[in-house]
């Protein structure tokens, strides 16, 4: 049983609980002050991250790659459907939310804000090594990473849903199904992946999460999750070509 993986989702939805009650109190200057020291924060969490590894052209190549094989899927205009149906489903609201943000808008608006935090929260919580390789010491029967890991999530969580509300819960789903995922086939994984394709992944991961800060800071909004696919292309360039 993957139990760290448990704590973690218990952790954020916790911290969602928190944040969503103690949010509509915050008056919305301090709110966007603080999506702005999220988006500081994440920016140096991405920069830490993406200089994991010296294998800076296979980097490339897996963002490159994920970025175009993400636009094919739509992973993010689907990820924002879900969230907007989930919206919907769960209370609604007065106006109609409009998924296909044009590149330029505001990230947090009252139409958008419930699917906004779904996906943005979701990327945080689930991109990067730590949910690699914390996910497959948890399947191996020791949660430690995870519960570390939980913590993070749980603060995190809190400001997230401040800012955005509800939809932070949702992210819990994501943890749920992709942490625990990668515990279920984490033996596989472990005698797989080498200490050179979790470097590239963590760093394709770096890349991905410095756009998440881009976008808390409204400077860009990047479809991110359409990059999603380098963290699963660059430790296969590595094992191809390395």
């Amino acid at each position: 049983m993957p139990v760290g993986t448990f704590v973690n989702v218990g952790a954020v939805l916790a911290g969602t609980l928190v944040g969503a009650i103690i949010g509509s109190r915050i008056p919305e200057r301090i709110r966007q002050t603080i999506l702005g020291a999220l988006g500081l924060v994440v920016l140096a969490l991405g920069v830490r991250e993406t200089l994991a590894t010296d294998e800076f052209i296979v980097v490339l190549a897996a963002v490159l790659l994920g970025a175009i094989v993400g636009e094919l899927l739509r992973i993010e205009q689907g990820l924002e459907w879900l969230g907007a149906q989930l919206q919907q489903r769960l209370g609604g609201v007065s106006t109609p939310i409009d998924v296909e943000l044009p590149e330029d808008s505001t990230i947090v608006t009252a139409d958008n804000r419930f699917a906004a935090g779904f996906v943005i929260a979701s990327l945080v919580f689930c991109i990067g090594p730590l949910t690699v390789l914390g996910s497959i010491q948890d399947g191996l029967g020791d949660p430690e990473l995870l519960i570390i890991k939980a913590g993070l999530d749980g603060f995190a969580s809190i400001a997230f849903a401040a800012v955005y509300g509800w939809g932070v819960a949702l992210s819990a789903v994501m943890v749920l199904a992709i942490q625990g995922g990668i515990a279920l086939v984490a033996g596989a994984l472990d005698q797989v992946l080498t200490d050179t394709m979790v470097d590239v992944l963590g760093s394709a991961g770096g890349v991905l999460i410095l756009g998440i800060g881009l976008r808390l800071l409204d400077l860009k909004h990047l479809r991110v999750a359409n990059m999603l696919p380098a963290l699963a292309i660059g430790p296969l360039l590595v094992w191809w070509f390395l």
